[in-house]
Order: C-alpha cells, then structure tokens, then sequence
C-alpha cells in the first residue's frame, strides 16, 4: 500500500438509531481522514429523526461517478462535472434557491429524481 499515489471512493452508511444518543458528526468524520494529505475528502452527515435514523456520505473529491444519490439540503457545494444522474431526498422540503444550486453544481445531469417522503 505504500505505492499507492490516489485512492478514490464513495461510502454511503444507514445507521438505524434504536436508543441511541451520540453519534459521528461531520467533524469527527474529516478528522479520521486528516491523514489523507493528497485526497480532498467530503463527509455528509443527514439526521432524519422522523424515521430514527442518520446516513453518513464520504467520498473522494474530485468525485468522477456518473451517479449521486439521495441529495439533502445538508449537501456540500462543489462542481461534479461527471454525473449524468441524481437523486434528491426531500426532508426537509427543497426551496428554489437549492434547484438552483443543483443545475450550477451538476452541469451535464441528465436524470434527476426526487423522493418526497
């Protein structure tokens, strides 16, 4: 492994939360990747207390997948000039200004769903 120059990924985790009370936040993600000093590391942390649950996302940026999936008003700003596909999960409810945001950042997008719990 000491070869290796760049490792890309993309992680996305479902924890149900049954009694729990503490769980990773963003900062507690960035800081276990501090060690990655060639990668630019994105986290993603999504509370939905409706439904008990939290879904964590951290992926390698540039991001170069053709897909994304299950967008939240708690998503990052930057450019993904790859993805063709996107899903968008509505909780809480999008305002213009994030479609906006969406059509900057996804400029080749071609699909777009959207799931309105």
């Amino acid at each position: 492994m000491s070869q290796l120059k760049k490792f890309s990924f993309n992680i996305r985790s479902t924890i149900y939360l049954n009694n729990q009370i503490n769980f990773q936040s963003n900062d507690d993600i960035q800081n276990a990747f501090k060690d990655f000093k060639d990668n630019q590391i994105i986290s993603c942390v999504d509370y939905f207390p409706k439904i008990k649950q939290v879904e964590c996302h951290i992926y390698s940026y540039p991001y170069r997948l053709k897909d994304y999936q299950r967008i939240t008003n708690n998503f990052r700003d930057r450019f993904f000039q790859y993805i063709r596909e996107i899903s968008l999960l509505d909780e809480p409810s999008f305002e213009h200004e994030f479609f906006l945001r969406i059509a900057q950042l996804f400029p080749n997008m071609k699909i777009l769903t959207l799931f309105n719990d």
